[in-house]
């Protein structure tokens, strides 16, 4: 067990403020660590005023209490005393203090004792953020071994449904459901990469951009990871027909109406963003709406509004006909781990909007709820919820 170079650097930094002490000669710092006997040993880490080499370990006696210890020092005139660097009652260290006079004077005995608290406190974090981060890499790992060993029955549905397909050549009505499946587990495998990217180690000390981390500090985007943005702009066809089916066959399982759009506008961006925005949006209303509630995506373009020559700004809405989302929350659920009351007691981790937000804005955009669904459109029910998004042309 070593201590990182962060806290070396804090550790001189606390000694070297006794320069103006002319009555001490000597502060040494140990780290504590494990014997074979159950006992800990001590092991000097830092000392002041510097020197080549550091002094031995104390004797076994020395390092329990705060008693001057019988050496040459004390037959020269000097005061040893020792402050123990403690956790409760796990014993991280010690800090051993040389002084010409005992007792302290007030003073000195004030800032030992603040210096020992603050190295007691700063140890305790080290040690344990270097522990988290030996349990980090032992998840990281089992998480590279779950994705490889993922892969096998993936690649075992894609063989089955390939075969599945030759014996249905005479039957184009289950030939699509099977087309269907292996649409969705090519999905899977796009997942499937994007997490063993995540779970690679990583090159530089900074994650790359787009990476998607859950736990990430306030402010930070949440994007998703490089194996799943778009390499190369796609139809809003080929963007959405797997989602509509995908909607289409939950709708029809659900027993719910289901109202997907007459036509889709030509417009093409990021598939992989706004294959997921949809999804995303498509899963909570189907998740969260009442049973039987209708479910619809409606798709607009303004021409209007675009340039000659220019793409439109598109407009993808995501409605149901269940209760409206109560005022107060209507902006809250876009907000990591936020969900709102019509969600609690039901599975998710309220990541989708704030999730399906950012994707939005990245791509130059903007996710937001309009209640009722008819404001979107004359159209569309006047109950309701409706989640549009709206982007620009390229």
């Amino acid at each position: 067990m070593q201590v990182s170079k962060r806290f070396l650097a804090l550790l001189d930094q606390q000694l070297a403020q006794f320069t103006d002490r002319p009555d001490l000669l000597a502060l040494v710092v140990y780290l504590a660590l494990p014997g074979e006997n159950g006992k800990p040993s001590l092991v000097p880490i830092g000392q002041w005023p510097r020197q080549p080499a550091l002094p031995a370990p104390p004797t076994p006696g020395a390092s329990g209490g705060s008693t001057v210890s019988p050496d040459a020092g004390v037959e020269l005139g000097e005061a040893r005393r020792w402050l123990a660097l403690r956790d409760d009652r796990l014993l991280l260290g010690a800090l051993r203090v040389d002084a010409d006079r005992w007792p302290w004077p007030r003073d000195l005995g004030d800032r030992l004792d603040a210096t020992a608290r603050c190295l007691t406190e700063a140890l305790r974090l080290d040690l344990e953020q270097q522990r988290l981060g030996r349990e980090l890499d032992r998840r990281d790992e089992q998480l590279r071994l779950l994705v490889h060993q993922l892969r096998n029955p993936l690649a075992a549905l894609r063989t089955f449904g390939q075969l599945l397909l030759r014996r249905l050549e005479g039957d184009p009505g289950n030939r699509t459901l099977v087309d269907q499946l292996l649409g969705e587990q090519r999905q899977l495998n796009r997942y499937v990469d994007a997490i063993d990217l995540l779970a690679a180690p990583a090159v530089e000390p900074a994650p790359a951009p787009g990476a998607l981390i859950a736990a990430a500090p306030e402010g930070t985007r949440l994007l998703l990871p490089a194996g799943l943005a778009g390499e190369a702009p796609a139809s809003l066809q080929a963007i959405l027909t797997p989602l509509l089916e995908r909607a289409s066959a939950t709708a029809s399982l659900q027993g719910r109406p289901w109202h997907g759009p007459a036509a889709l506008p030509s417009w093409r961006g990021d598939g992989g963003a706004v294959g997921e925005i949809v999804a995303n949006l498509l899963e909570n209303a189907f998740r969260y709406s009442p049973a039987g509630s209708a479910v619809g995506l409606h798709c607009s373009a303004s021409g209007s509004r675009a340039p000659e020559g220019a793409q439109a700004p598109l407009s993808l809405t995501v409605w149901d006909g269940g209760p409206a989302i109560p005022v107060l929350e209507r902006e809250a659920i876009f907000q990591r781990g936020v969900r709102g009351s019509t969600g609690q007691g039901l599975s998710g981790s309220g990541l989708g909007l704030a999730l399906a937000r950012d994707l939005a804005r990245g791509l130059g955009g903007e996710l937001s709820l309009v209640v009722p669904p008819a404001a979107v459109d004359p159209a569309l029910p006047s109950e309701g919820n409706a989640f549009q998004l709206s982007l620009p042309g390229p």
